[in-house]
């Protein structure tokens, strides 16, 4: 690390558990962001200011009035652009040390095998199951850990899905791709502006977690919060042998 890192970073690097081997593994690591709404502004946004050195945003929309009142890395006079442009553009007016990728796409079986292959960790802030189940079924194919978060109303949640270890599940063990779960929208539904800000700030603290190979991660758990009364609750979730995804393997 240069001089300038040392002094930006140096409220990590106090810290016992990172100090400079863990931000040097942060400077070094790549991640993946799909979806930079309400969830992935805030994720993607610490995932810059702490210096992880590679991030990688996949995101086909773009930035409408209706998002500003929880997509904060998004501002007014973005509004037209893509999600992913203008979430590079707040990334790097906070740290311009870091690489972002902006790819204005959907995230589908066609692209995420060579996306997430070429990450050490995939933060999940997409608004969908179609997408959740792809990014998912790519992640247990290459070994990579998913942080994944979900809000609606008032209602979020986040756990981490890790199969490299064999007793943690995936996604599908959870949420099974089978199974009929009604799709909530924000755009019927709504959402708690800051309850986003929790789940993606939350999202970002697991990667950086996993990335700098400190702490216990949520694999194994799935935690909730209600936002009416800031209650949290938590479920130990374990692999499904029958698991049509993650299932077969050893």
């Amino acid at each position: 690390m240069n001089d300038d890192q040392l002094l930006r970073y140096s409220r990590h690097i106090l810290l016992n558990e990172i100090g400079i081997e863990g931000q040097q593994r942060l400077l070094a690591s790549h991640a993946l962001v799909i979806g930079v709404g309400g969830l992935g502004s805030p994720a993607a946004l610490y995932l810059a200011t702490t210096g992880v050195g590679r991030i990688t945003l996949v995101d086909h929309d773009t930035v409408e009035l209706t998002n500003l009142q929880r997509q904060i890395a998004h501002g007014t006079d973005r509004i037209g652009q893509t999600k992913v442009a203008s979430a590079a553009q707040s990334m790097h007016a906070l740290n311009p040390g870091v690489e972002v990728t902006a790819l204005a796409v959907r995230a589908d079986e066609a692209n995420l095998d060579a996306l997430v292959a070429a990450a050490e960790v995939v933060l999940d802030c997409s608004d969908n199951f179609a997408t959740r189940h792809a990014v998912n079924a790519a992640c247990v194919r290459h070994a990579r850990p998913l942080v994944s978060g979900a809000a609606i109303g008032f209602d979020g949640q986040i756990s981490v899905y890790d199969t490299r270890d064999a007793k943690h599940p995936c996604y599908a063990c959870v949420f099974p791709p089978a199974a009929t779960f009604e799709e909530a929208q924000c755009s019927t539904m709504g959402v708690f502006a800051p309850l986003v800000g929790i789940v993606g700030t939350m999202q970002a603290a697991e990667a950086l977690k996993l990335l700098a190979g400190i702490g216990t991660s949520l694999a194994g758990r799935l935690l909730m919060v209600d936002a009416r009364t800031m209650e949290w609750s938590e479920v130990r979730i374990a692999r499904d042998s029958a698991c049509p995804v993650c299932g077969h393997r050893p």
